[in-house]
């Protein structure tokens, strides 16, 4: 796992710093100015990224491999008297280390660098206040989850990574279905689209793919962002459409229509619960690793030490880069469908094709980004790649 970490980090670092010469066909629907532009933008964001990863799996194999990991582990259960305030302590140590070391990065991608291009509209207070909302989320979800897995580690020794995975599986749905009406109104407010255009586009699109929509909102991204967007959110009776208020206040019709219509086209194809079902396999093959390695890493008597959080911790670190690039081709095959779709829902290519030459322009996409880049990370085909679909499509019509 630490060679391919390497081996993953060398070439990242490498294309972001010699991105390679840009894509001529390019130049068919892009002026030079804005290939150099997203590529100025997106350059630092990479750099950011691939720096914060680093820095987080050096200081988690410091802890683990020095020893410093068992000290401190041995230190928590010597300071709190008892086992499990070792395990809360030696996560909330462990926590607030991570955090420390991301925030820098975090500060400088998500205020600084957005503000610079202009992209941010929060104030600096604003960008604080959303920063320690998720942090005291993620603080009270993860402590809750780590007492249980300890639990579990010492309740089911040798079953402990199917109860696990069992569990996480599950909560992956229920967050699905909660999220949209427990989580993000906490950062956003929300508000059902008032605009009868609007809501009678939606209507017609969800007769046309077979999707009943219950709501249409609207959310205030304005406050936190100039970017456009929308999505579909929740599950079962939590299932919703949302349209960011810069997508309505800055593109035409036609255009919004291209993208509720590839918003809809993800559920008509069942992608959000394929996306969750092979989320679920994944997990079981992942915690089976874990198991694998904690059996090998941690000497465990009658219970897991404190400081096989940290183990943990750093297996997670690298399983996640390692398979980005397995998550990011599923990720960019679900979207190629969903543009086909979408153009056969509207039969629009030209504003699906216009809707992406202006996002791409106005969010200042890396247009030529290089190959490696694009296999290893990114979630949606480059701007010239879906441009090339919708054509390809029209064409065979």
């Amino acid at each position: 796992m630490i060679l391919l970490v390497g081996i993953f980090s060398i070439l990242y670092i490498w294309f972001a710093l010699h991105p390679g010469r840009v894509n001529p066909a390019v130049l068919q629907y892009f002026s030079f100015e804005e290939v150099e532009r997203g590529r100025e933008y997106g350059q630092l964001p990479r750099l950011l990224f691939i720096t914060g990863f680093l820095l987080q799996l050096f200081f988690l194999l410091w802890l683990v491999f020095s020893g410093w990991g068992g000290t401190m582990s041995r230190w928590a259960q010597q300071l709190t008297g008892s086992y499990w305030g070792g395990v809360l302590v030696f996560f909330l140590v462990l926590w607030l280390a991570m955090r420390l070391i991301r925030l820098p990065f975090n500060f400088i991608n998500g205020y600084y660098w957005q503000h610079k291009w202009g992209f941010s509209t929060q104030t600096m207070s604003s960008w604080w206040l959303d920063y320690f909302k998720g942090a005291g989320l993620e603080l009270a979800l993860s402590a809750i989850g780590v007492l249980l897995l300890f639990w579990v580690l010492g309740r089911f020794p040798k079953t402990w990574w199917l109860v696990g995975a069992a569990f996480i599986s599950v909560w992956v749905i229920i967050q699905s279905y909660l999220w949209p009406v427990l989580v993000s109104p906490l950062f956003n407010r929300f508000e059902v689209a008032k605009d009868p255009a609007v809501v009678s586009m939606v209507q017609e699109l969800s007769e046309k793919a077979d999707i009943p929509v219950d709501q249409v909102l609207v959310m205030d991204a304005s406050q936190r962002t100039t970017r456009a967007n929308a999505y579909f959110a929740g599950l079962g009776q939590t299932k919703r459409i949302v349209l960011y208020d810069t997508l309505l206040e800055n593109y035409p019709p036609e255009q919004v229509k291209a993208v509720v219509a590839h918003e809809m086209a993800h559920w008509s194809q069942g992608h959000i619960t394929r996306g969750i079902a092979l989320g679920i396999a994944g997990n079981f093959i992942v915690w089976g690793l874990l198991f694998i390695v904690l059996r090998g890493a941690v000497i465990s008597y009658m219970r897991y030490p404190p400081y096989t959080w940290a183990v943990i911790m750093l297996f997670f670190v690298m399983i996640s880069f390692i398979s980005s690039p397995i998550e990011s081709s599923i990720s960019r095959s679900m979207e190629r469908e969903a543009d086909q779709v979408s153009v056969e829902l509207t039969q629009d290519a030209q504003a699906a094709i216009d809707l992406q030459v202006a996002l791409a322009s106005k969010n200042l996409s890396d247009l030529s980004p290089p190959a490696f880049i694009t296999w290893f990370s990114y979630s949606h085909p480059p701007a010239l790649e879906r441009i090339k679909l919708i054509e390809q499509m029209e064409k065979g019509r």
